[in-house]
């Protein structure tokens, strides 16, 4: 069972957040570091897919809808995890080094979280 490594889309991405999770060990990248700014969000998910990265959003409706479309015509994803820009980044960061703590990279494929859950 693999470690979740996160990847932060270009909506969630925080230096703080980036730090704050690298500072406790977490493997995470941002869409900026990999040079996928304004990339689209099926473009996001190929690319975490590749990298065996799960995604970090903001963007629920978009990404969701990407999920089950995907998921319907048989396409596979690393996993999605919804978050929203009213967490502080504190609470970000406890949510996200949570789920990773109870949940492996293989859990997570095809899978979406919400990180309210995990807070």
């Amino acid at each position: 069972m693999s470690a979740i490594r996160f990847y932060l889309d270009e909506d969630a991405t925080s230096k703080r957040l980036l730090q704050a999770l690298r500072n406790r060990g977490a493997d995470v990248l941002s869409a900026s570091e990999v040079d996928m700014l304004a990339r689209s969000d099926e473009q996001q998910l190929v690319w975490a897919l590749e990298h065996q990265r799960i995604i970090f959003t903001f963007n629920v409706r978009d990404f969701y809808r990407i999920h089950s479309d995907w998921l319907q015509s048989g396409k596979s994803h690393a996993g999605i995890i919804f978050g929203k820009q009213e967490h502080s980044i504190g609470d970000q960061m406890r949510g996200l080094l949570r789920l990773a703590s109870i949940k492996s990279a293989e859990e997570m494929i095809n899978t979406v979280e919400f990180l309210g859950r995990w807070l």
